[in-house]
């Protein structure tokens, strides 16, 4: 059974309060936090009760589903799509362009395709580097997990800034699974540091963004910089949904 918009109302304004108590915590403003709330493997009609309870960010993993919901629901003023999870090179010319804010940018290569297709429509599409700082194997992003990795993604990131119709937002990251919110902490302190290093490097790129903790840490990670924080479970309940 499909959660109800009451219940995804109320788990939103919890939600928003925990935010709220870690931004407080952290002596952060809560105004530099802002909440993705994850509909991948929601039904059109779960979104749109996200929509109707107060979301104003939508985080998509997937291009076909998350295309497919922009169509069916359409342009909602205020209302913004970003595409959180791991996109495929050959998928540049469907999300460049559709996403407010791609999250997930792992590669030079696919920055290169984005760019080609963003150029060729006159547009500009904002990214976050995604980076790698766990050293899982599992894991897509920029590797650097140990400070000897630095010289080479400040030349990935040299590269990537050298692409007119690219736009870097900051950084991304996704630490090892666990239910402890606890153990996320040292991954994002260091996204936070390599953010620090990048704006001492690129002093004319914005790495304002740190897109940073889930539902089982998004507190710890707000308490560590994050400026996005993407959380599903939390306030849209296990996921019922399945593509066709």
């Amino acid at each position: 059974m499909e959660i109800s918009q009451e219940e995804i109302r109320r788990n939103l304004e919890q939600v928003r309060e925990r935010i709220r108590r870690a931004a407080d915590k952290a002596d952060r403003q809560l105004s530099e936090i802002r909440l993705v709330v994850v509909t991948k493997s929601h039904s059109v009609q779960v979104v749109r009760g996200a929509i109707d309870a107060g979301a104003k960010i939508l985080g998509e993993n997937y291009a076909e589903e998350g295309l497919s919901k922009i169509q069916e629901i359409g342009s909602i003023p205020g209302v913004e799509w970003h595409m959180i999870g791991h996109v495929q090179s050959r998928k540049a010319v469907d999300v460049t362009g559709k996403f407010t804010l791609i999250h997930s940018l792992d590669s030079v290569k696919l920055a290169e395709r984005i760019n080609r297709v963003a150029e060729a429509k006159g547009w500009s599409q904002s990214v976050l580097i995604q980076v790698n700082v766990s050293g899982e194997g599992s894991k897509s992003g920029l590797s650097c997990w140990n400070d000897g990795q630095m010289p080479a993604v400040t030349l990935e990131i040299e590269k990537i800034a050298s692409m007119p119709s690219v736009k870097i937002q900051g950084l991304m990251t996704i630490p090892p699974f666990t239910d402890n919110s606890e153990f996320g902490r040292p991954y994002f302190k260091r996204l936070r540091r390599i953010r620090d290093q990048l704006i001492g490097s690129f002093p004319g790129l914005n790495f304002s963004e740190l897109s940073m903790g889930m539902s089982a840490d998004f507190e710890v990670a707000v308490e560590e910089g994050a400026t996005l924080v993407r959380v599903g479970t939390a306030i849209l309940g296990e996921r019922t949904y399945t593509k066709g």
